[in-house]
């Protein structure tokens, strides 16, 4: 059972409707190592709202797009804008969440205090934030003896202690037991609700039914499909998107 409080207790105050980083527009995006192009011709718009899960096989290059998104990266060539602003301009206002969280070795507390320190933020909100994620309990316990599922909800509680506008998560639940991913997506849902764009890589079908409002598929360094979960789950347009969601196409 998830010892996450269901209540929003990050943000002071109501989030726009629209996001002031929102849309998202990729032209033509190219990276490549050396010979090896990874990702080739990447055209993709994103709104204002929801969730996007980014699916597809292993491989593809899902979480280098996401970093390319973010501005941890840098294209080969190609544009990215967010609301015509560079990837690096933004980053600031935006958080990511990587599937194997780096914890500071000190307490939970004092990881995110850490945080919202360096932010010049309200040091008042850690005890929310640990209220929020389910680790008001563990305030003075060392980072790195928690579990891996509560690793990563401290992981989580650190990228909203900045209220991002947007929040990346790059496989947030793999490894992770049914009791701790449900957790995490309970958090995740509910900065989704409360009007975080919240742009997530994940393998897990399942995960992406119950968050996404639109999935971007790749395949072959591609998007092959961008469409509503609604659509998209149902009736793929694509045969690499049928096979990859009845387990025929893995890598």
């Amino acid at each position: 059972m998830s010892d996450v409080r269901a209540i929003p207790l990050v943000r002071q105050g109501a989030r726009p409707v629209a996001c002031p980083l929102m849309p998202l527009e990729v032209r033509d995006l190219v990276l490549g190592f050396g010979d090896t192009v990874v990702l080739n011709g990447i055209d993709l718009e994103l709104g204002a709202e929801g969730c996007t899960a980014i699916m597809g096989p292993n491989g593809v290059g899902k979480s280098l797009l996401l970093k390319l998104l973010h501005g941890l990266i840098e294209p080969t060539s190609g544009r990215i804008s967010w609301a015509g602003q560079r990837p690096g301009a933004v980053i600031a206002r935006q958080a990511m969440v990587f599937q194997k969280p780096v914890l500071l070795r000190r307490t939970v507390a004092a990881n995110l205090d850490f945080v919202v320190r360096t932010r010049g933020l309200d040091r008042s909100r850690v005890h929310a934030l640990l209220d929020h994620v389910g680790l008001a309990h563990k305030a003075d316990h060392p980072a790195r003896r928690l579990s891996g599922g509560e690793a990563q909800r401290l992981a989580l509680a650190r990228a909203l202690a900045i209220d991002p506008e947007v929040l990346f998560l790059d496989e947030p639940t793999a490894s992770l037991d049914p009791a701790s991913a449900h957790a995490i997506e309970t958090i995740v849902g509910q900065a989704r609700d409360r009007g975080m764009r919240v742009i997530l890589v994940t393998h897990d079908v399942g995960q992406a039914k119950r968050l996404a409002d639109d999935v971007v598929f790749l395949n072959r360094g591609r998007v092959v499909e961008a469409a509503p979960a609604t659509t998209f789950f149902p009736i793929p347009q694509s045969q690499a998107a049928r096979d990859y969601l009845t387990g025929k196409l893995v890598f």
